[in-house]
This record gives structure tokens, sequence and C-alpha cells, in this order.
């Protein structure tokens, strides 16, 4: 008979050596190098969960701890991210420790529990141990020297428990002073946060860089810089994968969106095979320009009876696609620091897909770059520009010095075309090309746009048109949009931009070759390089008609005194 000790040390070598074997370092072909399509599986880790009384401790435990054996099964990299409360208890320690650091970064999820609040000397205002409101948990409810603390308790303690600073600090929005004081001290090298959606859970983050990664304004965490010097040099990734085509008008007219995501609890989505394979498609054959990025994973409030399903479609096909060199799979760690080294100032990026989930037949690109963001969408073959937002570092987030008093944290950029917030149900506002003919005003029509990248920074789309012979070409760099026709000669096509909701515009005056607009009380202006603006008054909020066949808009000259 063995006696204890032997017993205890034959445990941790078959423990080490069943590490080793899940998640040994074999080294995957990849051939994404040149564009890669990089996938972070990031989930993380709250000790509590007050909003549901059948969710105990335990049970948020065994979801973590059944992530982590599904990961160890497909030998897939992947993060976890600790509340606070969850990085000091002992079971999650155990847990996390045991896990090799070449495969399985630890990093920190920056939502504020109580115990944290009060070990760093300050008053707990919550009404549960962990209060989702974002005055409360979360950093913009602090001032700034509050965040020091907060900040400094958390890390010192992670290295007491880890022995390392974590490298990746993620929430659903941190705020800017917390972010730079978190590079500056701790030298993190990667952040994240929500997707865009608006309402949802509190909190609005609308009109910024859609997707893939930027670097945020040393004023606004939000806000991409347009220059390195106003940028704080950590990437912030775009987290839960959103449906590109229909996440962006869901719950439209409501005071929250839907979700549309990724995320494996959701059956309609991420918890959906059919939606799952068409997405990762549409991700690895989509022209994305510089790199493709999504975030898998879930948070473990969902709970493992509800994102089992979609954990279980999902992490196969990730491990299948990674062996086929179709895609890299990474800790948010390494993204960072490969984003770091690769770009000094925010790239130019897209997201396209071109052949929509069956039973539906949109087609869509969005278009990202550290000016301004755009979304193309197609429809029963015709084009809506359904959003332009347009970037400025110089604009200050409210909570950059001041703690948020409110349970709402609002985050917006600068809007030109908003489809979400513009519309109605019955009439949904957007940017779209018309043609005068046999003397009527009609839709351009076309077929499946093709959709390239010529050349470092440039996004180019041709659309084969059906209502002529010949092609509309859009063609997108980092300052510009132009548009104009191939193989079109004595035609009278123009761009008008109708909204029902007119009394929200934020336009003050309509030039020839400008629009002068004010929002978050700055103005802000695009220009016609090619093309004039026009008014005319039927219903058009204004129009864009080319000079020569051609318009270009430029969306970098557009900051004005107040």
């Amino acid at each position: 008979m063995l006696k204890k000790d032997s017993i205890v040390l034959l445990t941790i070598f078959l423990t080490g050596l069943s590490l080793f074997f899940f998640f040994s370092c074999k080294k995957y072909k990849d051939n994404t190098s040149s564009k890669p399509k990089i996938v972070n599986i990031v989930n993380f880790i709250r000790l509590l969960e007050p909003r549901d009384s059948t969710i105990t401790e335990d049970v948020l435990y065994q979801t973590v701890y059944k992530q982590v054996e599904l990961m160890k099964k497909y030998r897939l990299k992947g993060t976890f991210l600790l509340q606070y409360d969850a990085l000091m208890n002992k079971h999650y320690q155990e847990l996390l420790k045991q896990l090799p650091r070449d495969s399985v970064e630890i990093g920190a999820w920056w939502e504020i529990p109580q115990p944290l609040v009060e070990k760093a000397g300050l008053n707990w205002r919550g009404r549960y141990l962990w209060d989702w409101h974002a005055d409360v948990g979360f950093s913009t409810g602090y001032t700034p020297a509050e965040r020091e603390k907060i900040a400094d308790i958390y890390m010192e303690d992670f290295k007491k428990i880890f022995g390392y600073y974590p490298r990746s600090v993620a929430s659903w929005f941190i705020d800017t002073y917390t972010l730079n004081y978190l590079y500056q001290k701790y030298h993190i090298v990667a952040s994240a946060n929500c997707k865009d959606q608006y309402g949802t859970d509190g909190y609005t983050l609308w009109g910024g860089y859609w997707n893939q990664a930027y670097y945020p304004s040393i004023k606004n965490s939000y806000m991409p810089a347009q220059n390195k010097k106003n940028q704080i040099p950590v990437p912030v990734f775009r987290m839960l994968g959103s449906d590109p085509v229909r996440q962006y008008d869901t719950g439209l007219e409501s005071d929250r969106q839907g979700v549309i995501t990724l995320e494996p609890v959701y059956k309609d989505a991420g918890g959906n095979r059919e939606w799952v394979e068409w997405y990762f498609k549409e991700f690895i054959n989509g022209e994305a320009m510089e790199f493709a990025y999504v975030q898998a994973g879930q948070e473990n409030s969902f709970t493992w009876k509800n994102m089992e399903n979609g954990f279980e479609i999902q992490m196969p096909l990730i491990a299948k696609l990674r062996d086929e060199a179709k895609i890299k799979v990474e800790t948010l760690k390494e993204s960072g620091e490969w984003f770091r080294k690769k770009y000094e100032v925010t790239p130019a990026t897209s997201v396209t897909v071109t052949e929509d989930i069956q039973g539906s037949n949109y087609k869509t690109v969005w278009f990202n770059s550290r000016f301004f963001r755009t979304n193309f969408l197609w429809e029963d073959g015709t084009l809506r520009i359904r959003d332009i937002h347009m970037f400025d570092e110089d604009i200050e987030s409210p909570y950059l010095d001041k703690k948020l008093e409110s349970s709402q944290a609002l985050f917006f950029t600068q809007p030109i075309v908003d489809g979400y917030l513009w519309s109605t149900s019955e009439q949904l506002a957007g940017i779209r090309c018309y043609v005068i003919k046999n003397g009527e005003k009609k839709l351009l029509k076309g077929k499946t746009p093709i959709v390239t990248s010529p050349e470092t920074g440039t996004l180019q789309i041709l659309w084969p048109l059906s209502t002529f012979e010949g092609s509309l070409i859009l063609t997108l760099n980092e300052k510009t949009i132009e548009i104009e026709t191939e193989g079109i000669t004595g035609i009278d096509w123009f761009l008008d931009f109708t909204s029902p909701k007119k009394e929200e515009l934020p336009f003050i005056s309509i030039n020839e070759n400008h629009i002068i607009s004010e929002f978050q009380g700055r103005k802000y202006s695009f220009n016609a390089i090619k093309g004039n603006f026009s008014t005319p008054g039927d219903g058009e909020i204004f129009r864009i008609s080319p000079t020569d066949n051609a318009i270009k808009l430029d969306f970098s000259k557009r900051i004005l005194k107040k």
C-alpha cells in the first residue's frame, strides 16, 4: 500500500503530466501571419452574482472549472480575468495557479466590489457586495485619487498571489485616468472593452472603433487618438463578437438593445451552431485589411448550465480552425504585445460579410480608422450607408477627472450618420444612392459587392450595378471615402441622406463644400474634396452630388473652434 506522502507526490506528478498533455506547446502551422485572424478566448470571473439567488459561489466556481476542462480538452490558449473578490478566493487561486503560463494568461477584470473599496480605505456605496451600477461597480464612480488607491491594492494583491503584475486589464469600460495609470505604473500591454451597445445594462458605448482594436486618447478611453503623442499606448480590443449585420439595428426605438454576439449563452447567436459556423466562415473569408479579431468566452455569471451548449459548439470549431492554420488563438496579452510592436498608431481595419446566414441576404462592410468609422449595408440589391462617426482625441471624457454621479455610463463619438438613433421602425436613416432614370428618381441597384484591400490602409469595394451596365467603386482610406462610377457615362446619380428624426440631428449648417455639426459641446465638420452638398428640400436632409462622376469626402480636417 502506498504511503500518504507517496500518494500526494503521485497526484502532483499526474496532474502536471495531464496539464503538459492538454496544454502542450504544439507548434501549429500559421498561414495567417500577413493578415492574421486572431481569436482570444477570454473568460472573466466573479465571486458573487447578487442578481440571482440561485447562482451560488459554487455554481460560479464550477462554471470556471468546466471552462478550464473544455479548453484543456482542445489544447486552447486563453485568458482568465479576475474580479478582485474572485482574486482573493483560495479556490480560484488554486485552480488557476496550476495552469501553464505559456498557454493560459491570468489578468484583471476591472469591476469594483466591496472588499476592494474598503481595503482602499473608501466607503462602499453599493447595494450588494458587488453592484453593477456604473457609479459604484466601475472605476468611473471614483475620483482619480480613489482610482489610484483601488488600482494599487488590486495590483499588489495580485502580485502577492501570482508573483507578477497582470499584463491585461479589461472591463465593460475603464475610465481614461485608470487606464493610463495602469499603463504608466504597472506597464499593462492590453485592455478590452464592451462591444458597441445602446443602453444595455445601463452602459452606452456608441459610435466607437467598431471591432478589432485601437489606441485610446489620453483624454477619453473610448475615443481613438489621431496622433501618437496623444494616445495611451495600450490597445483596447472590442469584446464579444457582434453580428456585423444584425447587432446594430436590434432594439430599434427601445431604451436598450438586444444582444446578437458570439457569447455562448445566446441561443440564436453564439449558442447556435448554424450562426457560429456562419460567423467564423465570414470571419476567415471576409476582407479585414490588417487583421481580423474576435473575443470568444463568457463571464461565469451566466453559469455553465446556460453556456455549455455554446461552448461545446465553439471550442472544437476554434481548435479545428487553428489546426487548419486558418486562425490564431492567442492570449489577450499576446495580442496586445503583437499590436504594440506592429502599429505605432491605430491602423485602418474592416469587417466584411458578403454571404449572409441562410434565409437572409444582407451584405455589410464595417470600416474603422483612427479618424472615423463607417458601415455600408446592402439589402435587396440597394446600398445604404448606415453609419458614419468621426473621432476627436481632444474631446474629454466626462469621467476623466470627475466621478460619475449616475448609474448610467455614456460614451459617444461625433455622429454624421446614425442609422440606429436617428431611425424609426418605419423609416431607417441613412445615405442612399439614387439615379434619375426616365425622369424619375430611383434607388441605384446592384449585385454582390467585391471587397478587397489593394494596398496597406486602403479598402476598395467594387459594386457591380444592375440598374446600368457598369460599377460603383468605393475607395476608403484612414481619412476619406471616395465614390465613383466605372464604365458609365452621362447618368445623373447622387447620394441623399434622410432621417425621420430631424430634431435630433447635429447639423448646424450645410454648405456647398462642407457640413458643420455640433455634439458633446464641440463643433466639427466634414468636407467634400470632390462633389458638393445641397438641400433639395423634398424630405432629404442633404444631397451629395458628384463632380466629374466622383464624390470624395474628407473626415480628417474636422476640428473647429468652439
